[in-house]
């Protein structure tokens, strides 16, 4: 296999999707510019295999492999529905759970009715999100007091708990940045990129050659990252999907890697 000329690590939501309306088509001139070089673009993002399968599979991305609940697995290439695999790694830490204080509420907890309604997701994307294999999100339920002790419980039982705006999500550990590594130590790529726009992303954004940090008028924006000065880390004008295009096909050209012509 030939070492691609870029490895692109991409986050989903306000990032390669759009906010309001989960378009990735502003995004397709650069995705297209990619494919034609042979270079490869790995979603990352908080999603289940069941979720980003599909998607992946519409982008023409499923040669290539993605990291899924925020770095707790991999979705493996070639993989079009993500419903496939084992599921030990749930079963085990499902059963940890229930040995910990009470407190927490997590999808497992929950029917696809509950999710939908938790999520604000159509019923159909709740039930692949609650498709999991990797990790736990779910909500705290207790007092902050309570809370700290169910932390501490986890952390003793081998758990890593990681905080969002809306879930708590449980895990055996792992990082998109550490996912990173393992794929980038396959493919072996001249340069990578990585692209997004919440607090979660900074970690790859920092690992990438280059990161690219997604505008995003419905989030605060992210707060000055060491490398914004010598131009490691960029900002886009240009939100979402849109602002995606501009700064991958920017990079492309600043690079010398300017997209194949027909």
């Amino acid at each position: 296999m030939n070492a691609p000329d870029f490895l692109i690590f991409s986050d989903l939501d306000g990032t390669l999707l759009g906010h309001d309306d989960y378009s990735w088509a502003p995004a397709k001139p650069a995705l297209d510019a990619l494919k034609a070089r042979g270079c490869g673009v790995i979603l990352a993002s908080s999603k289940t295999a069941a979720e980003i399968a599909p998607l992946r599979a519409e982008m023409g991305l499923s040669d290539w492999p993605a990291i899924v609940e925020n770095g707790a697995g991999l979705l493996d290439p070639g993989d079009v529905t993500g419903s496939t695999g084992d599921d030990n790694i749930y079963r085990d830490l499902r059963a940890r759970l229930g040995d910990l204080p009470e407190g927490f509420h997590g999808f497992g907890d929950m029917d696809t009715a509950e999710v939908a309604a938790t999520t604000g997701l159509p019923e159909q994307d709740a039930a692949r999100a609650r498709q999991r294999r990797f990790s736990e999100p779910g909500l705290w339920t207790g007092t902050d007091a309570a809370l700290e002790r169910f932390l501490e419980a986890a952390d003793a039982a081998g758990l890593s708990a990681r905080r969002g705006g809306r879930f708590l999500t449980l895990s055996f550990g792992g990082t998109k940045a550490g996912r990173m590594d393992d794929i980038i130590e396959t493919y072996r790529p001249r340069h990578t990129i990585a692209l997004g726009d919440a607090p979660n992303d900074t970690e790859m954004l920092e690992r990438a050659d280059i990161g690219v940090i997604i505008r995003n008028d419905a989030a605060p924006p992210l707060p000055k990252m060491p490398g914004e000065d010598s131009g490691r880390i960029r900002r886009t004008t240009e939100e979402g999907p849109a602002g995606w295009c501009q700064a991958v096909l920017g990079l492309m050209q600043e690079l010398g890697r300017t997209p194949a012509r027909n």
